[in-house]
């Protein structure tokens, strides 16, 4: 592994870069947001649409600038050309475009997901939002997380202490009646459906508490946002009750459940 992505992953460059890559990525979004994209489907029936591939092409493009020699596993890459073997040491894990449901329908929640993954662990994050501008990070080992608006300066984020009533964030395509017994189960009595990463991103900020998800998930859903919401005080449990980890084989999910303070 390169000298300069572990100093860079040490001194906080590394999402700092990310962050900057991130959101290159959202331009290349953002013409096609709600201007009439048209969405294919994929063998598994996900769509796909061409701000996906055009936003993963121009991340891959730049990471193997960046850090040579990692392996990356990238849904649409993924899509085209099958899962990898087995998982490295170090890889990144890229959704390019997390929520295209959302997104081809002209919802906000949809959003671009990059993450460092070291023997299981998300050890690097950066999610970004194109639709409104913003972008959350994890910073150098133990220096918390950090959101910003595109082009300001960073804003450290900590998750909230449990309040007496707590929230819960859901995935959209619930019913109310799966998400009232799903966060009832978490001791929340509110709850919000929202599509993509930005749920844990939300936790991280203080604005919600727990989203548990039961129904499977690809890693790149989930890695970049569990790095930044663990930086900012939360955790991300797997069924057994461990912390969700990485480069298992299919690189898939299965139930877990994000948590604030």
């Amino acid at each position: 592994m390169s000298k300069r992505l572990t100093a860079d992953l040490a001194s906080g460059a590394l999402t700092e870069a990310l962050a900057d890559l991130a959101e290159d990525a959202a331009r290349v979004i953002l013409p096609y947001w709600r201007n009439g994209v048209v969405a294919e489907s994929k063998a598994d029936d996900s769509p796909v649409t061409r701000a996906d591939q055009e936003a993963e092409a121009l991340i891959l493009a730049r990471l193997a600038i960046l850090y040579p020699g990692v392996q990356t596993v990238a849904e649409e890459a993924v899509a085209a050309d099958g899962l990898p073997a087995s998982a490295e040491d170090w890889f990144w894990l890229i959704d390019p475009l997390d929520g295209t449901r959302g997104f081809v329908e002209g919802r906000e929640s949809f959003t671009v997901n990059i993450a460092l993954i070291h023997k299981g662990a998300p050890v690097a994050g950066v999610v970004t939002a194109p639709a409104t501008a913003t972008t959350w990070r994890s910073g150098a080992p133990g220096a918390g997380a950090f959101r910003r608006r595109f082009g300001e300066s960073w804003q450290p984020i900590k998750v909230r202490n449990r309040p007496a009533s707590p929230m819960a964030v859901m995935s959209h395509s619930m019913t109310d009646v799966e998400a009232e017994r799903l966060a009832s189960r978490h001791g929340c009595v509110q709850w919000q459906g929202m599509d993509s990463s930005l749920k844990f991103c939300l936790i991280a900020e203080g604005r919600f508490d727990a989203y548990p998800r039961t129904g499977p998930t690809s890693e790149w859903d989930t890695a970049a946002g569990q790095a930044v919401l663990e930086a900012a005080g939360g955790r991300v449990m797997s069924g057994d009750g461990q912390p969700l980890r990485y480069g298992k084989p299919g690189f898939g999910n299965g139930g877990f459940v994000a948590l604030g303070g």
